[in-house]
């Protein structure tokens, strides 16, 4: 496993995170993580090198607004001495301070549920126009600081889903440690993008790059017209490995977090790894990928990442799984399966046919997607006569 300094904070940390959003599940039910198989996981990636493991509250769980079980997992999955070979992040849960003592509230439950004394990078999760200036209103410095002071966290950062000048506002705000931002090849210019990695490596902050693969988008289902070009590489890589090697080649980049449901990804990612070199990639390579994103980029119809902070809908819609059904559209032009599923769908009453279009979605998206039109054209294109 390589390892990069992480920023000012003077910590070695593996270039591969544990991100445990995806972490494997029994009967489609995201709150019934596979014990058994996730600890396996976690386990063989922290024995192979990986010392950086990211949770959240919210992980696993029905709803935003309740504790899922993605930090009961981590936290039984580090007894035993695993607790002392990973740094251990996870996020407070912005959306729901509403006052300042819950944030202490929150972080005490926190450290309960991962069964430990202190956290070592902990995050205000998900920063926005709204729940930054709720946060400051609420004096989050002071609760930071005290937190810092008292040891039960032992750096400051936070994740990032709005617009760059609002990213570099908040960077300057506060002596932060780190920060996490949605980053890939296709997001260079999304959200903070490599404009915001470049600032945020200036002020000397470390950086975590979360939603390498968009979601899944560019490791599974590869147009033929796309993998043709990852064909014409005389070094042959799968979509992941490019995807991974375009991070790691940039070397203000620190921790890749990869959302990992099986088995083989912690190992391939951790073969990926090995040769996860900064400035790796010759200019030919760059540009390969270069011709990879225009390709997509001509091809992709909604920016959906999967990241299911539009949910839990009021009515059921199951709003990123009609999202991307409708973008299979696009991508493969391919009616057959996707209609299959959505008649599916539609029989569980998670269509997008239920949508009542209360906006409900789009107020808590972090991709400021205009989901209630994009469900409208769901609808047209796979019921219409």
């Amino acid at each position: 496993m390589l390892y990069r300094n992480f920023g000012k904070t003077g910590r070695k940390v593996s270039i591969l995170g544990f991100g445990c959003m995806r972490l494997p599940i029994l009967e489609g039910n995201p709150e019934k993580i596979n014990e058994p198989l996730a600890t396996q996981m976690l386990h063989y990636a922290i024995d192979h090198g990986v010392n950086y493991v990211d949770t959240a509250y919210p992980y696993h769980g029905a709803t935003a607004t309740q504790g899922g079980m993605g930090e009961i997992l981590v936290g039984n999955a580090l007894k035993n001495d695993y607790r002392d070979k990973v740094y251990l992040s996870t996020k407070l849960p912005s959306w729901l301070i509403q006052k300042k003592e819950d944030m202490d509230y929150y972080l005490n439950e926190q450290l309960r549920r991962l069964q430990t004394d202190h956290i070592d990078f902990y995050l205000l999760h998900g920063l926005g126009h709204s729940t930054w200036e709720t946060l400051q209103k609420l004096d989050v410095f002071q609760f930071l600081d005290s937190a810092l002071d008292d040891g039960r966290i032992g750096y400051a950062g936070f994740s990032f889903h709005d617009e760059l000048k609002l990213y570099t506002e908040i960077v300057d705000s506060y002596p932060w440690s780190f920060s996490q931002i949605q980053y890939n090849y296709m997001d260079q210019n999304f959200q903070a993008g490599r404009p915001g990695l470049e600032y945020a490596a200036s002020r000397g902050l470390g950086t975590v790059i979360m939603e390498p693969l968009r979601g899944g988008c560019l490791a599974k289902n590869i147009p033929p017209d796309i993998q043709a070009i990852w064909d014409s590489a005389p070094v042959k890589r799968t979509p992941v490995e490019w995807a991974l090697k375009f991070l790691w080649d940039q070397s203000k980049v620190d921790v890749v977090l990869s959302g990992m449901s099986a088995m083989e990804q912690v190992k391939d990612n951790i073969r990926i790894a090995e040769d996860g070199h900064a400035h790796s990639l010759t200019d030919t390579e760059r540009n390969l990928i270069q011709e990879v994103q225009e390709a997509y980029q001509a091809r992709t119809h909604v920016g959906c990442t999967a990241c299911n902070y539009c949910m839990p809908c009021p009515e059921g819609v199951d709003i990123p799984l009609n999202l991307n059904l409708l973008n299979d559209v696009y991508l493969y032009q391919n009616m057959e399966k996707p209609s299959g599923n959505y008649k599916f769908l539609k029989a569980k009453r998670g269509s997008a046919s239920f949508c009542t279009e209360c906006g409900e979605c789009e107020e808590k998206c972090t991709q400021n997607i205009a989901i209630r039109r994009y469900l409208k054209e769901t609808v047209e294109t796979f019921e219409k006569p």
